[in-house]
């Protein structure tokens, strides 16, 4: 297999610290050295996500497949193959071979037609019929989503109140949180943790196939969130908030969801998504960009909408 080109969005990850360009320096040799002892072929284009990259390949018996390595530092995506392999291509894209210490799997080749060619609003609706494919007792290697999000509160509690984020949003966040994260249920389930538009792909086995998981052991009404806060420049206008919570309805209707409870893990899971970004920004040489703040309106008028 010839030697991959690390694309220049990956290669930019190397900002983010010494692990990081260590792991980039190493991609391309390593990518070589699992495609030459699983007998692979680079067979099209090189992918890359926001820690991984992705290439075409064929394998020796000439079947079309996708190599994927992962930074080993995000531990998000550490149980991506144990999950794959549990759900062993029901709903989900198909594991072919692993090596987890490597972060390396050997995937099917799906379409590169994902849900954002669908309605908005048809769109969630094949989402919300996912879930209840997906949702399976937890594994027992995985994390919990409440070990994380009790971090993760403490975080936002920690932050300055300087009107970045309401301070109205930020108490109903600590309080709605901290429910969460003590009730039983909040835990149990094995859920995708980013389950959104681009990460549903048109597959040839089924028509449309769960990539990407993070897998963790969760609340099946943790999911709602990514799909709300991507896909937003289609919905911008005045209809917006409408259109929010039309889609956060198709998905709790579609999925026999219990409405308030997944409305609580919205409102948790968008604040601290905004409260990451107000934390970002008092690292020092930071400064507050436009792009920054019209992410935190975006999560502030999804709490809002759910709620109206």
């Amino acid at each position: 297999m010839q030697q991959v080109v690390v694309p220049q969005g990956l290669d930019d990850q190397r900002r983010l610290g010494p692990d990081w360009a260590a792991w980039l320096d190493s991609l391309a040799r390593l990518t070589a050295q699992v495609a030459d002892e699983w007998a692979l072929d680079l067979d099209g284009p090189v992918w890359h996500g926001y820690c991984s990259l992705v290439a075409a390949v064929r394998t020796e018996a000439g079947r079309p497949a996708v190599l994927k390595l992962s930074y080993p530092g995000d531990d998000e995506s550490e149980h991506e193959a144990l999950a794959l392999q549990h759900w062993a291509g029901r709903g989900t894209v198909q594991l072919l071979r692993a090596d987890p210490h490597r972060r390396a799997l050997l995937l099917e080749r799906l379409h590169t037609e994902d849900l954002s060619t669908l309605d908005y609003i048809e769109a969630a609706e094949v989402v919300g019929g996912l879930y209840a494919r997906i949702h399976r007792p937890a594994l027992p290697q995985l994390r919990t989503i409440t070990s994380y999000v009790a971090q993760w509160l403490d975080d936002l509690a920690g932050l300055p109140r300087d009107g970045l984020l309401p301070r109205r949003l930020v108490e109903q966040t600590l309080h709605l949180g901290r429910a969460l994260v003590d009730d039983p249920d909040s835990t149990g389930t094995l859920v995708h943790g980013d389950l959104h538009d681009h990460n549903v792909l048109a597959g040839h086995r089924e028509s449309w196939t769960v990539i990407d998981p993070k897998p963790m052991s969760g609340d099946p009404h943790y999911e709602p969130a990514p799909m709300l806060w991507n896909r937003w420049d289609e919905i911008v206008g005045p209809d917006l908030r409408i259109l929010l919570r039309r889609r956060f309805h198709t998905l709790v209707d579609t999925a026999e969801l219990d409405e308030d409870r997944a409305r609580d893990w919205v409102v948790v899971r968008t604040m601290l998504n905004a409260s990451w970004t107000v934390q970002d920004n008092q690292r020092p040489g930071r400064a507050l960009t436009e792009s920054d703040r019209e992410w935190i309106t975006r999560c502030i008028t999804i709490v809002k909408a759910v709620q109206d």
